[in-house]
Protein backbone atom coordinates (compact mmCIF):
# COMPACT_ATOMS: atom_id res chain seq x y z
CA UNK A 1 0.00 0.00 0.00
CA UNK A 2 1.35 3.43 -0.92
CA UNK A 3 2.27 5.83 1.88
CA UNK A 4 1.21 9.47 1.89
CA UNK A 5 4.72 10.59 0.86
CA UNK A 6 4.77 8.17 -2.10
CA UNK A 7 1.39 9.48 -3.28
CA UNK A 8 2.68 13.05 -3.17
CA UNK A 9 5.87 12.08 -5.03
CA UNK A 10 3.89 10.22 -7.72
CA UNK A 11 1.54 13.18 -8.22
CA UNK A 12 4.45 15.58 -8.59
CA UNK A 13 6.25 13.22 -11.00
CA UNK A 14 3.23 12.99 -13.31
CA UNK A 15 2.68 16.76 -13.15
CA UNK A 16 6.37 17.32 -13.99
CA UNK A 17 6.09 14.91 -16.95
CA UNK A 18 3.06 16.81 -18.27
CA UNK A 19 4.91 20.12 -17.94
CA UNK A 20 7.95 18.64 -19.72
CA UNK A 21 5.75 17.42 -22.60
CA UNK A 22 4.11 20.84 -22.90
CA UNK A 23 7.54 22.48 -22.92
CA UNK A 24 8.86 20.15 -25.65
CA UNK A 25 5.81 20.74 -27.86
CA UNK A 26 6.05 24.50 -27.33
CA UNK A 27 9.77 24.48 -28.18
CA UNK A 28 9.24 22.47 -31.37
CA UNK A 29 6.37 24.73 -32.45
CA UNK A 30 8.40 27.88 -31.84
CA UNK A 31 11.43 26.40 -33.62
CA UNK A 32 9.32 25.42 -36.64
CA UNK A 33 7.69 28.86 -36.67
CA UNK A 34 11.12 30.54 -36.54
CA UNK A 35 12.48 28.52 -39.46
CA UNK A 36 9.36 29.12 -41.55
CA UNK A 37 9.45 32.86 -40.78
CA UNK A 38 13.05 32.98 -41.97
CA UNK A 39 12.07 31.29 -45.23
CA UNK A 40 9.18 33.72 -45.71
CA UNK A 41 11.55 36.65 -45.27
CA UNK A 42 13.94 35.01 -47.74
CA UNK A 43 11.11 34.72 -50.32
CA UNK A 44 10.28 38.40 -49.90
CA UNK A 45 13.95 39.24 -50.49
CA UNK A 46 13.89 37.26 -53.76
CA UNK A 47 10.72 39.03 -54.91
CA UNK A 48 12.15 42.42 -54.00
CA UNK A 49 15.43 41.73 -55.82
CA UNK A 50 13.54 40.53 -58.94
CA UNK A 51 11.44 43.70 -58.95
CA UNK A 52 14.56 45.85 -58.48
CA UNK A 53 16.23 44.09 -61.45
CA UNK A 54 13.29 44.83 -63.73
CA UNK A 55 13.08 48.37 -62.35
CA UNK A 56 16.74 49.07 -63.15
CA UNK A 57 16.20 48.01 -66.77
CA UNK A 58 13.12 50.23 -66.97
CA UNK A 59 15.15 53.14 -65.63
CA UNK A 60 17.86 52.45 -68.22
CA UNK A 61 15.24 52.37 -71.00
CA UNK A 62 13.67 55.61 -69.74
CA UNK A 63 17.05 57.36 -69.72
CA UNK A 64 17.74 56.09 -73.26
CA UNK A 65 14.43 57.44 -74.63
CA UNK A 66 14.90 60.79 -72.94
CA UNK A 67 18.32 61.14 -74.53
CA UNK A 68 17.03 60.04 -77.97
CA UNK A 69 14.29 62.63 -77.88
CA UNK A 70 16.23 65.55 -76.46
CA UNK A 71 19.85 64.74 -77.15
CA UNK A 72 20.62 65.99 -73.62
CA UNK A 73 23.15 63.73 -71.84
CA UNK A 74 21.56 64.56 -68.47
CA UNK A 75 18.80 62.08 -69.30
CA UNK A 76 21.41 59.29 -69.41
CA UNK A 77 21.96 59.33 -65.62
CA UNK A 78 19.37 56.48 -64.97
CA UNK A 79 21.01 54.54 -67.79
CA UNK A 80 24.49 54.96 -66.27
CA UNK A 81 23.20 53.98 -62.80
CA UNK A 82 21.53 50.86 -64.22
CA UNK A 83 24.75 49.79 -65.93
CA UNK A 84 26.58 49.76 -62.58
CA UNK A 85 23.78 48.20 -60.50
CA UNK A 86 22.48 45.45 -62.84
CA UNK A 87 25.45 43.03 -62.43
CA UNK A 88 25.09 43.24 -58.64
CA UNK A 89 21.34 42.68 -58.92
CA UNK A 90 21.83 39.53 -60.99
CA UNK A 91 24.55 38.29 -58.62
CA UNK A 92 22.38 38.88 -55.51
CA UNK A 93 19.39 37.20 -57.13
CA UNK A 94 21.52 34.20 -58.06
CA UNK A 95 22.84 33.96 -54.47
CA UNK A 96 19.36 34.18 -52.94
CA UNK A 97 18.06 31.35 -55.15
CA UNK A 98 21.13 29.10 -54.82
CA UNK A 99 18.98 26.35 -53.21
CA UNK A 100 16.42 26.34 -56.07
CA UNK A 101 17.59 24.77 -59.37
CA UNK A 102 14.50 26.05 -61.26
CA UNK A 103 15.22 29.64 -60.28
CA UNK A 104 18.89 29.25 -61.16
CA UNK A 105 17.86 28.07 -64.61
CA UNK A 106 15.58 31.10 -65.08
CA UNK A 107 18.34 33.48 -64.00
CA UNK A 108 20.67 31.85 -66.50
CA UNK A 109 17.97 32.45 -69.13
CA UNK A 110 17.55 36.08 -68.06
CA UNK A 111 21.28 36.85 -68.34
CA UNK A 112 21.51 36.91 -72.16
CA UNK A 113 18.23 38.85 -72.39
CA UNK A 114 19.59 41.54 -70.07
CA UNK A 115 22.84 41.67 -72.08
CA UNK A 116 20.89 41.98 -75.37
CA UNK A 117 18.74 44.80 -73.97
CA UNK A 118 21.76 46.70 -72.72
CA UNK A 119 23.46 46.25 -76.11
CA UNK A 120 20.38 47.60 -77.89
CA UNK A 121 20.31 50.61 -75.56
CA UNK A 122 24.01 51.32 -76.10
CA UNK A 123 23.68 51.06 -79.91
CA UNK A 124 20.80 53.53 -80.09
CA UNK A 125 22.56 55.97 -77.78
CA UNK A 126 25.72 55.82 -79.91
CA UNK A 127 23.70 56.36 -83.11
CA UNK A 128 21.94 59.35 -81.57
CA UNK A 129 25.29 60.88 -80.74
CA UNK A 130 26.86 60.24 -84.18
CA UNK A 131 24.01 60.08 -86.71
CA UNK A 132 21.17 61.95 -85.07
CA UNK A 133 17.66 61.09 -84.04
CA UNK A 134 16.26 59.28 -87.10
CA UNK A 135 18.62 56.29 -87.30
CA UNK A 136 18.29 55.69 -83.59
CA UNK A 137 14.49 56.00 -83.76
CA UNK A 138 14.36 53.42 -86.56
CA UNK A 139 16.14 50.88 -84.33
CA UNK A 140 13.70 51.59 -81.49
CA UNK A 141 10.76 51.30 -83.85
CA UNK A 142 12.04 47.91 -85.06
CA UNK A 143 10.94 46.48 -81.66
CA UNK A 144 14.14 44.69 -80.71
CA UNK A 145 14.30 46.38 -77.30
CA UNK A 146 10.61 45.77 -76.64
CA UNK A 147 10.99 42.08 -77.44
CA UNK A 148 13.92 41.79 -74.99
CA UNK A 149 11.90 43.52 -72.23
CA UNK A 150 8.91 41.25 -72.86
CA UNK A 151 11.12 38.16 -72.62
CA UNK A 152 12.71 39.48 -69.41
CA UNK A 153 9.29 40.23 -67.90
CA UNK A 154 8.19 36.68 -68.77
CA UNK A 155 11.26 35.13 -67.09
CA UNK A 156 11.01 37.35 -64.00
CA UNK A 157 7.27 36.67 -63.86
CA UNK A 158 8.05 32.95 -63.66
CA UNK A 159 10.55 33.67 -60.88
CA UNK A 160 7.93 35.71 -58.99
CA UNK A 161 5.25 33.08 -59.55
CA UNK A 162 7.34 30.29 -58.06
CA UNK A 163 8.42 32.43 -55.11
CA UNK A 164 4.81 33.43 -54.40
CA UNK A 165 3.83 29.76 -54.48
CA UNK A 166 6.57 29.01 -51.95
CA UNK A 167 5.33 31.98 -49.93
CA UNK A 168 1.82 30.53 -49.80
CA UNK A 169 3.17 27.12 -48.74
CA UNK A 170 5.30 28.64 -46.03
CA UNK A 171 2.41 30.77 -44.80
CA UNK A 172 0.34 27.59 -44.54
CA UNK A 173 3.19 25.95 -42.62
CA UNK A 174 3.26 28.91 -40.21
CA UNK A 175 -0.49 28.64 -39.62
CA UNK A 176 -0.23 24.88 -39.07
CA UNK A 177 2.66 25.30 -36.63
CA UNK A 178 0.84 28.01 -34.69
CA UNK A 179 -2.39 26.03 -34.64
CA UNK A 180 -0.69 22.79 -33.56
CA UNK A 181 1.39 24.52 -30.88
CA UNK A 182 -1.63 26.39 -29.54
CA UNK A 183 -3.74 23.23 -29.34
CA UNK A 184 -0.94 21.25 -27.69
CA UNK A 185 -0.10 23.95 -25.14
CA UNK A 186 -3.71 24.78 -24.25
CA UNK A 187 -4.73 21.10 -24.11
CA UNK A 188 -1.68 20.08 -22.11
CA UNK A 189 -2.09 23.01 -19.72
CA UNK A 190 -5.76 22.16 -19.18
CA UNK A 191 -4.92 18.51 -18.51
CA UNK A 192 -2.10 19.53 -16.13
CA UNK A 193 -4.40 21.93 -14.26
CA UNK A 194 -7.12 19.29 -13.91
CA UNK A 195 -4.61 16.70 -12.72
CA UNK A 196 -2.93 19.02 -10.21
CA UNK A 197 -6.33 20.12 -8.87
CA UNK A 198 -7.44 16.49 -8.47
CA UNK A 199 -4.20 15.51 -6.71
CA UNK A 200 -4.38 18.55 -4.40
CA UNK A 201 -7.98 17.74 -3.47
CA UNK A 202 -7.16 14.08 -2.83
CA UNK A 203 -4.10 14.80 -0.70
CA UNK A 204 -5.90 17.49 1.33
CA UNK A 205 -8.86 15.19 1.92
CA UNK A 206 -6.61 12.30 3.01
CA UNK A 207 -4.49 14.48 5.29
CA UNK A 208 -7.51 16.12 6.94
CA UNK A 209 -9.07 12.72 7.61
CA UNK A 210 -5.88 11.37 9.24
CA UNK A 211 -5.37 14.43 11.44
CA UNK A 212 -9.07 14.47 12.35
CA UNK A 213 -8.81 10.88 13.57
CA UNK A 214 -5.71 11.67 15.65
CA UNK A 215 -7.41 14.75 17.15
CA UNK A 216 -10.43 12.64 18.07
CA UNK A 217 -8.16 10.23 19.93
CA UNK A 218 -6.51 13.16 21.74
CA UNK A 219 -9.92 14.48 22.80
CA UNK A 220 -10.90 11.05 24.10
CA UNK A 221 -7.65 10.75 26.06
CA UNK A 222 -8.05 14.26 27.51
CA UNK A 223 -11.58 13.40 28.67
CA UNK A 224 -10.29 10.26 30.39
CA UNK A 225 -7.47 12.30 31.92
CA UNK A 226 -9.96 14.83 33.31
CA UNK A 227 -12.01 12.02 34.88
CA UNK A 228 -8.91 10.46 36.44
CA UNK A 229 -7.72 13.88 37.68
CA UNK A 230 -11.11 14.47 39.33
CA UNK A 231 -10.90 11.09 41.06
CA UNK A 232 -7.35 11.85 42.17
CA UNK A 233 -8.41 15.22 43.62
CA UNK A 234 -11.22 13.54 45.58
CA UNK A 235 -8.83 10.86 46.88
CA UNK A 236 -6.30 13.52 47.85
CA UNK A 237 -8.89 15.40 49.88
CA UNK A 238 -9.90 12.18 51.67
CA UNK A 239 -6.25 11.40 52.31
CA UNK A 240 -5.70 14.87 53.75
CA UNK A 241 -8.65 14.39 56.13
CA UNK A 242 -7.34 10.98 57.21
CA UNK A 243 -3.87 12.45 57.79
CA UNK A 244 -5.38 15.15 60.01
CA UNK A 245 -7.19 12.54 62.08
CA UNK A 246 -4.04 10.40 62.33
CA UNK A 247 -1.97 13.42 63.32
CA UNK A 248 -4.48 14.25 66.09
CA UNK A 249 -4.42 10.65 67.31
CA UNK A 250 -0.60 10.58 67.36
CA UNK A 251 -0.54 13.84 69.34
CA UNK A 252 -2.86 12.36 71.91
CA UNK A 253 -0.75 9.20 72.04
CA UNK A 254 2.39 11.30 72.64
CA UNK A 255 0.69 13.12 75.53
CA UNK A 256 -0.34 9.78 76.99
CA UNK A 257 3.23 8.49 76.78
CA UNK A 258 4.50 11.49 78.71
CA UNK A 259 1.93 10.95 81.40
CA UNK A 260 3.14 7.36 81.70
CA UNK A 261 6.67 8.66 82.20
CA UNK A 262 5.52 10.97 85.02
CA UNK A 263 3.49 8.40 86.95
CA UNK A 264 4.81 4.85 87.10
CA UNK A 265 2.23 3.97 89.79
CA UNK A 266 -0.65 4.47 87.40
CA UNK A 267 0.92 2.08 84.87
CA UNK A 268 -2.02 -0.32 84.84
CA UNK A 269 -4.61 2.34 84.18
CA UNK A 270 -2.42 4.09 81.63
CA UNK A 271 -1.66 0.68 80.06
CA UNK A 272 -5.38 0.09 79.53
CA UNK A 273 -5.76 3.56 78.07
CA UNK A 274 -2.68 3.01 75.94
CA UNK A 275 -4.03 -0.36 74.77
CA UNK A 276 -7.31 1.27 73.79
CA UNK A 277 -5.48 4.09 72.06
CA UNK A 278 -3.22 1.52 70.36
CA UNK A 279 -6.20 -0.42 69.09
CA UNK A 280 -7.82 2.78 67.83
CA UNK A 281 -4.55 3.85 66.24
CA UNK A 282 -4.16 0.44 64.60
CA UNK A 283 -7.59 0.79 63.04
CA UNK A 284 -6.78 4.32 61.88
CA UNK A 285 -3.46 3.17 60.45
CA UNK A 286 -5.26 0.36 58.63
CA UNK A 287 -7.72 2.85 57.16
CA UNK A 288 -4.91 5.20 56.18
CA UNK A 289 -2.98 2.31 54.61
CA UNK A 290 -6.06 1.41 52.54
CA UNK A 291 -6.46 5.04 51.44
CA UNK A 292 -2.80 5.23 50.45
CA UNK A 293 -3.14 2.01 48.44
CA UNK A 294 -6.12 3.56 46.59
CA UNK A 295 -4.11 6.72 45.94
CA UNK A 296 -1.24 4.62 44.58
CA UNK A 297 -3.59 2.87 42.16
CA UNK A 298 -4.98 6.25 40.97
CA UNK A 299 -1.46 7.60 40.50
CA UNK A 300 -0.47 4.52 38.45
CA UNK A 301 -3.61 4.96 36.32
CA UNK A 302 -2.74 8.64 35.72
CA UNK A 303 0.82 7.73 34.69
CA UNK A 304 -0.55 5.14 32.25
CA UNK A 305 -2.88 7.70 30.68
CA UNK A 306 -0.12 10.30 30.53
CA UNK A 307 2.15 7.87 28.66
CA UNK A 308 -0.67 6.98 26.24
CA UNK A 309 -1.29 10.69 25.66
CA UNK A 310 2.43 11.15 24.94
CA UNK A 311 2.25 8.37 22.32
CA UNK A 312 -0.75 10.07 20.67
CA UNK A 313 1.19 13.35 20.58
CA UNK A 314 4.09 11.56 18.86
CA UNK A 315 1.66 10.13 16.27
CA UNK A 316 0.35 13.62 15.59
CA UNK A 317 3.97 14.82 15.28
CA UNK A 318 4.59 12.11 12.65
CA UNK A 319 1.56 13.31 10.68
CA UNK A 320 2.87 16.89 10.93
CA UNK A 321 6.20 15.75 9.44
CA UNK A 322 4.25 14.49 6.41
CA UNK A 323 2.45 17.85 6.18
CA UNK A 324 5.79 19.70 6.32
CA UNK A 325 7.24 17.42 3.63
CA UNK A 326 4.19 18.09 1.43
CA UNK A 327 4.58 21.85 1.82
CA UNK A 328 8.30 21.74 0.98
CA UNK A 329 7.81 19.54 -2.10
CA UNK A 330 4.86 21.71 -3.25
CA UNK A 331 6.99 24.84 -2.86
CA UNK A 332 9.83 23.24 -4.89
CA UNK A 333 7.36 22.20 -7.60
CA UNK A 334 5.89 25.72 -7.75
CA UNK A 335 9.38 27.22 -8.14
CA UNK A 336 10.23 24.75 -10.95
CA UNK A 337 6.87 25.44 -12.58
CA UNK A 338 7.48 29.20 -12.40
CA UNK A 339 10.87 28.75 -14.05
CA UNK A 340 9.34 26.61 -16.81
CA UNK A 341 6.55 29.18 -17.27
CA UNK A 342 9.08 32.01 -17.65
CA UNK A 343 10.99 29.89 -20.17
CA UNK A 344 7.76 29.35 -22.12
CA UNK A 345 7.40 33.09 -22.62
CA UNK A 346 3.98 34.49 -23.41
CA UNK A 347 2.35 31.03 -23.52
CA UNK A 348 3.39 30.27 -19.92
CA UNK A 349 1.87 33.32 -18.18
CA UNK A 350 -1.29 31.50 -17.21
CA UNK A 351 0.65 28.55 -15.90
CA UNK A 352 2.84 30.96 -13.90
CA UNK A 353 -0.31 32.19 -12.12
CA UNK A 354 -1.24 28.59 -11.27
CA UNK A 355 2.30 27.95 -10.00
CA UNK A 356 2.11 31.06 -7.81
CA UNK A 357 -1.22 29.86 -6.33
CA UNK A 358 0.33 26.44 -5.61
CA UNK A 359 3.25 28.17 -3.88
CA UNK A 360 0.88 30.25 -1.73
CA UNK A 361 -1.04 27.10 -0.82
CA UNK A 362 2.19 25.37 0.18
CA UNK A 363 3.17 28.41 2.31
CA UNK A 364 -0.20 28.33 4.10
CA UNK A 365 0.08 24.59 4.66
CA UNK A 366 3.61 25.09 6.05
CA UNK A 367 2.39 27.90 8.40
CA UNK A 368 -0.50 25.73 9.60
CA UNK A 369 1.91 22.85 10.25
CA UNK A 370 4.09 25.18 12.36
CA UNK A 371 1.06 26.28 14.41
CA UNK A 372 0.02 22.66 14.95
CA UNK A 373 3.57 21.72 15.93
CA UNK A 374 3.54 24.53 18.51
CA UNK A 375 0.26 23.25 19.96
CA UNK A 376 1.64 19.69 20.09
CA UNK A 377 4.79 20.91 21.84
CA UNK A 378 2.58 22.63 24.44
CA UNK A 379 0.66 19.38 24.91
CA UNK A 380 3.89 17.40 25.30
CA UNK A 381 5.23 19.92 27.81
CA UNK A 382 2.02 19.74 29.84
CA UNK A 383 2.09 15.93 29.71
CA UNK A 384 5.72 15.81 30.85
CA UNK A 385 4.96 18.19 33.71
CA UNK A 386 2.00 16.08 34.76
CA UNK A 387 4.01 12.84 34.58
CA UNK A 388 6.80 14.34 36.68
CA UNK A 389 4.34 15.66 39.27
CA UNK A 390 2.53 12.31 39.34
CA UNK A 391 5.81 10.43 39.78
CA UNK A 392 6.65 12.74 42.69
CA UNK A 393 3.27 11.97 44.23
CA UNK A 394 3.85 8.25 43.67
CA UNK A 395 7.18 8.41 45.46
CA UNK A 396 5.55 10.32 48.34
CA UNK A 397 2.82 7.68 48.53
CA UNK A 398 5.46 4.92 48.65
CA UNK A 399 7.27 6.73 51.45
CA UNK A 400 3.99 7.18 53.33
CA UNK A 401 3.18 3.51 52.90
CA UNK A 402 6.53 2.50 54.34
CA UNK A 403 6.05 4.88 57.26
CA UNK A 404 2.63 3.35 57.88
CA UNK A 405 4.24 -0.06 57.97
CA UNK A 406 6.62 1.24 60.63
CA UNK A 407 3.67 2.72 62.51
CA UNK A 408 1.85 -0.62 62.42
CA UNK A 409 4.92 -2.39 63.78
CA UNK A 410 5.30 0.25 66.50
CA UNK A 411 1.65 -0.06 67.48
CA UNK A 412 2.10 -3.81 67.79
CA UNK A 413 5.10 -3.26 70.00
CA UNK A 414 3.07 -0.82 72.09
CA UNK A 415 0.28 -3.38 72.49
CA UNK A 416 2.78 -6.01 73.62
CA UNK A 417 4.36 -3.63 76.05
CA UNK A 418 0.99 -2.63 77.45
CA UNK A 419 0.19 -6.32 78.15
CA UNK A 420 3.51 -6.85 79.89
CA UNK A 421 3.14 -3.62 81.87
CA UNK A 422 0.96 -5.41 84.43
CA UNK A 423 3.83 -7.81 85.22
CA UNK A 424 6.72 -5.36 85.80
CA UNK A 425 6.80 -1.61 86.46
CA UNK A 426 10.38 -1.33 85.39
CA UNK A 427 9.59 -2.95 82.11
CA UNK A 428 6.65 -0.54 81.82
CA UNK A 429 8.96 2.43 82.40
CA UNK A 430 11.47 1.16 79.86
CA UNK A 431 8.75 0.29 77.41
CA UNK A 432 7.20 3.70 77.93
CA UNK A 433 10.46 5.39 76.99
CA UNK A 434 10.65 3.23 73.88
CA UNK A 435 7.04 3.97 73.15
CA UNK A 436 7.56 7.72 73.45
CA UNK A 437 10.54 7.55 71.11
CA UNK A 438 8.55 5.53 68.64
CA UNK A 439 5.60 7.90 68.87
CA UNK A 440 7.86 10.89 68.19
CA UNK A 441 9.16 9.15 65.09
CA UNK A 442 5.62 8.39 64.06
CA UNK A 443 4.70 12.03 64.63
CA UNK A 444 7.52 13.15 62.33
CA UNK A 445 6.47 10.53 59.81
CA UNK A 446 2.87 11.74 60.06
CA UNK A 447 4.03 15.29 59.40
CA UNK A 448 5.87 14.08 56.28
CA UNK A 449 2.85 12.10 55.17
CA UNK A 450 0.59 15.11 55.72
CA UNK A 451 2.93 17.27 53.65
CA UNK A 452 3.02 14.62 50.93
CA UNK A 453 -0.78 14.51 51.03
CA UNK A 454 -0.96 18.27 50.50
CA UNK A 455 1.49 18.02 47.61
CA UNK A 456 -0.56 15.19 46.12
CA UNK A 457 -3.69 17.34 46.37
CA UNK A 458 -1.91 20.24 44.66
CA UNK A 459 -0.61 17.86 41.97
CA UNK A 460 -4.13 16.58 41.42
CA UNK A 461 -5.34 20.14 40.83
CA UNK A 462 -2.50 20.77 38.41
CA UNK A 463 -3.27 17.50 36.61
CA UNK A 464 -6.91 18.49 36.28
CA UNK A 465 -5.93 21.92 34.94
CA UNK A 466 -3.52 20.30 32.45
CA UNK A 467 -6.26 17.95 31.28
CA UNK A 468 -8.57 20.93 30.71
CA UNK A 469 -5.85 22.75 28.75
CA UNK A 470 -5.26 19.60 26.71
CA UNK A 471 -8.97 19.42 25.86
CA UNK A 472 -8.94 23.07 24.74
CA UNK A 473 -5.79 22.51 22.65
CA UNK A 474 -7.33 19.45 20.97
CA UNK A 475 -10.44 21.47 20.09
CA UNK A 476 -8.28 24.26 18.65
CA UNK A 477 -6.32 21.69 16.65
CA UNK A 478 -9.55 20.17 15.28
CA UNK A 479 -10.87 23.59 14.25
CA UNK A 480 -7.55 24.38 12.57
CA UNK A 481 -7.65 21.10 10.62
CA UNK A 482 -11.27 21.66 9.58
CA UNK A 483 -10.52 25.24 8.46
CA UNK A 484 -7.47 24.03 6.51
CA UNK A 485 -9.57 21.30 4.85
CA UNK A 486 -12.28 23.80 3.89
CA UNK A 487 -9.70 26.10 2.28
Amino acid sequence: MWTFGKKVAAGFAIAFALLAMIGVVAYRSIDSLTRTSYLVAHTHDVLEESANLLGDLKDAETGQRGFLITGDTAFLEPYQAALSSLPERVKDLRTLTADNPNQQRRIDEAGPIIAAKLAELKRTIDLRRTAGFDPAAKIVAAGEGKSAMDNLRRVLSQVDSEERGLLRERAADVEAAVRGGTVAILGGTLIALLFVSAVAWYLTHTLSRQIGTAVGQVQSSSAELQAVATQQATGSKEQSTAMSEISTTISELLATSRQIMQSAQRVAQIAEQTAAAARSGDQTVGSAHTAIAAIRRQVDLIVSHMLELGKKSQQIGAVLEIVTELAEQTNILSINATIEAVGAGEAGKRFAVVAEEIRKLSDRVGASAKQIRGLIEDVRSAVNTTVMATETGSKAVDAGSKQFDHVAVSFKQIADLVITTTDAAREIELSTKQQMTAVEQVNVAMGNVAQASKETEASSGQTQQTAAELAVLSKDLLRLVQRQAST
